[in-house]
């Protein structure tokens, strides 16, 4: 016969806030922060929304990692948190409690839930405070009062309508919130899906991108002045260019060249099946600011990317830097 092992009193307290709800709202601002991370997990779990956005004005910790949540809320509870946090971003003189200062829609922040709900570690520790300034290394911003950092994920089961809501929100507070989305990708959605919310962020934030949808040369064109804003990207991986008519084509890729060059931080670049790169990699490789660490190419002719009278252009590395590296899949018929 097992013996069950009884309720601690911090999940009796957790138990005992969520069946009177008023009460627990009115409490927030006496309860003890430990009971805060317990009691949001209960609430998220269980869909009980109200006391979810209180919590998030009361918040007595400097990060709030929403996005280390098994799924993200609804966008009517993610309106209901965001008008708690407009109340206190207005107030010249904010509660002495409030220390929220990164609100984190990311994949992360398993440790905190962790520590605070169970299988803690003494490694971990979010009491202290959180730097702001490094979310866009290079670039120089005003500390705002409130950091939201996002990955931009797309995909054809999700909407945009979560992305679109916190891209609109940030906008319109730019003196209080700065956005910082750090990863773009994404997979079987045209690229005009993506380019409203690309419209709304600081490009500048973006250090990695993966587009995993077939796109025509044209469109990478236009994409490419996208790319070239994105002054701190390290990352880029494209899969399925096809080809148009040859002026057009040309075109296209003087654009994407043009754009290129602007990246100076890039120091990853993988393609898949890059056709357009046939007789024209060696434009490509110059055209790039620094070396690379990592070059692959994946489904093309090795023949076919190197005009046969040019010599292979491979950067030269410098002090304390690597070379790069090449893969070649040749492509089967």
């Amino acid at each position: 016969m097992s013996i069950q092992t009884p309720p601690t009193l911090l999940q009796l307290a957790v138990e005992s806030l969520l069946r009177d709800q008023a009460s627990a709202i009115s409490a927030l601002e006496y309860l003890p922060a430990e009971l805060f991370p317990p009691l949001f997990i209960q609430a998220y779990r269980r869909k009980i929304w109200q006391p979810l956005s209180a919590m998030v004005r009361a918040w007595p910790f400097s990060l709030l990692p929403l996005g280390g949540l098994m799924q993200l809320p609804p966008v009517m509870v993610l309106k209901s948190m965001l008008d708690e946090l407009d109340v206190l971003l207005a107030q010249k003189v904010r509660p002495r409690r409030w220390k929220l200062r990164v609100l984190d829609f990311r994949n992360t922040g398993e440790n905190f839930w962790r520590m605070w709900c169970g299988d803690s570690t003494p490694k971990c520790s979010l009491t202290g405070p959180v730097a702001v300034h490094i979310s866009s290394p290079n670039m120089e911003h005003p500390l705002a009062p409130l950091e939201v950092f996002l990955d931009l994920d797309f995909n054809e089961r999700d909407g945009d309508e979560f992305f679109m809501y916190i891209v609109q929100w940030a906008q319109q507070r730019k003196e209080l919130v700065h956005l910082c989305c750090k990863t773009l990708r994404f997979f079987d959605v045209p690229f005009e899906r993506a380019r409203k919310v690309l419209d709304g962020v600081q490009l500048d934030c973006i250090q990695e991108v993966e587009v995993d949808y077939p796109l025509d040369l044209p469109t990478l064109g236009t994409f490419a002045l996208y790319l070239g804003q994105m002054s701190n990207l390290q990352r880029l991986s494209l899969s399925h260019i096809n080809l148009l008519a040859e002026e057009e084509e040309q075109r296209s890729f003087s654009q994407f060249l043009t754009q290129m060059l602007r990246l100076r931080q890039l120091r990853d670049l993988n393609m898949e099946s890059p056709s357009f790169l046939r007789g024209r990699l060696d434009q490509m490789l110059r055209c790039l600011q620094t070396p690379l660490d990592k070059l692959s190419l994946w489904f093309c002719r090795a023949a076919d990317t190197f005009r046969p009278d040019t010599p292979v252009p491979v950067p030269q590395p410098q002090a304390a830097e690597v070379p790069a590296s090449v893969w070649r899949q040749p492509h089967r018929f």
